[in-house]
């Protein structure tokens, strides 16, 4: 595998770790750049960029060579980028973590959720992880359908009192909420107010003149995942993921059928949990740009990284059902997605892609990939470069 790009000098492991994800972990078409004190000290890719047949659903796999610039959707990725559109209010004083939603959202209060804070949204504590009624692909497309269902649906554990893994719902959380904060929507304040100050290569709701440059996903095989999703006792996993009845399978099914991601339609949606479009670059980029200036733009403050990053919840997520951790609107290191160190906050995607930063040790970093796989949080091409990056600092 020809693996092209730059490496500062001492990160040489990364491009080691990069290159071998191609001969044993099954990677196709990937990037990964990391980023140290708001300077790019990795800019890697290799593979194929799968592209999009002419009416979007037929492709030809291998057919264009990934290049610097291509972009991919990176699932949930995306609820990282997301997060800091209420964090970054909060920051500007326009709202407050600990109101109620119904404050801003008043059709929100519905079925007792008056006591629902913005924080809970956050950190994953609403008790919304579902629909009742699942949206179809078609009726997602609405850009207000899903925030609609989420203010008419009714918590399934007493908002507050524990944590659960919203998927889906998150995005439509979020969008309802800061649309009735700031008069748009999540994707149209990234645009404006994150994205164009960076020059970031990210999209939530894809413009037409940048879908060229996006290609195509689909599933590909490797060995089992690392870290909690491997290690504890797997019957109790499978089975909720198995039945149709349990809060991971409906959690994860608040659409259904699941939409296509290669599909144009679900590309040029905006949906904060799930369909943002990015380079490996953008997700370093908007990462190191959270914890110091990059190119003069900062985007958190200090006090504002620390919330982020503040233990929320902790423990038995009652979605995942493995034990998870999250601050305000991010993972944090722990055994189900581990990232470089304790301090370290971010959001990996659904089979594949994962983007933090480490305030610590000044490192942002950013993986993409159109392999997917199965894995949820934890997916081992990302962890071995994530290991690869430990191991660059350490030498």
């Amino acid at each position: 595998m020809v693996v092209h790009g730059t490496v500062a000098e001492g990160f040489e492991p990364v491009r080691e770790a990069f290159a071998r994800n191609f001969e044993k972990l099954g990677d196709r078409g990937a990037a990964v750049a990391v980023y140290r004190d708001g300077r790019r000290v990795v800019d890697l890719w290799a593979g194929t960029k799968d592209v999009n047949g002419a009416d979007g659903a037929d492709g030809a796999d291998g057919a264009e060579p990934w290049r610097r610039g291509t972009a991919q959707v990176v699932r949930s990725a995306t609820k990282g980028v997301a997060a800091a559109v209420p964090l970054l209010l909060h920051q500007y004083g326009e709202l407050d973590l600990d109101a109620p939603v119904g404050r801003h959202w008043p059709e929100f209060k519905a079925h007792g959720k008056e006591r629902v804070l913005v924080r809970h949204l956050l950190n994953h504590r609403a008790g919304l992880p579902l629909l009742d009624r699942p949206l179809t692909p078609a009726e997602a497309l609405d850009p207000l359908r899903g925030a609609e269902a989420v203010a008419a649906q009714a918590p399934v554990w007493e908002p507050g009192t524990d944590h659960g893994y919203h998927p889906l719902t998150y995005g439509w959380l979020l969008d309802g909420l800061v649309r009735r904060v700031t008069g748009q929507g999540v994707g149209e304040w990234i645009a404006d107010r994150i994205a164009a100050p960076l020059g970031l290569e990210f999209w939530l709701g894809l413009p037409d003149a940048e879908a060229g440059r996006v290609g195509r996903v689909g599933p590909v095989e490797g060995p089992e995942p690392s870290g909690a999703l491997r290690t504890r006792p797997k019957r109790s996993v499978t089975a909720a993921y198995d039945d149709p009845a349990s809060l991971t399978r409906r959690a994860f099914a608040a659409i259904s059928p699941s939409p296509d991601p290669n599909d144009p339609a679900f590309r040029a949606l905006a949906q904060p949990a799930a369909n943002g479009i990015a380079t490996a670059d953008g997700l370093a980029r908007f990462y190191a740009a959270l914890i110091g200036p990059v190119d003069g733009v900062r985007l958190f403050e200090t006090a504002t990284v620390a919330r982020a990053r503040t233990e929320e919840s902790a423990g038995p997520d009652r979605v995942l059902v493995v034990g998870t951790r999250f601050g305000l609107g991010y993972m944090l290191h722990g055994s189900a997605s581990p990232l470089l160190a304790p301090g370290s906050f971010g959001h990996p995607g659904r089979g594949g892609s994962l983007g933090f930063a480490d305030p610590e040790s000044g490192i942002a970093f950013g993986y993409i990939t159109n392999g997917f796989r199965t894995t949820v949080t934890s997916d081992p091409r990302a962890q071995a470069l994530v290991r690869a990056v430990r191991s660059s600092l350490a030498g």
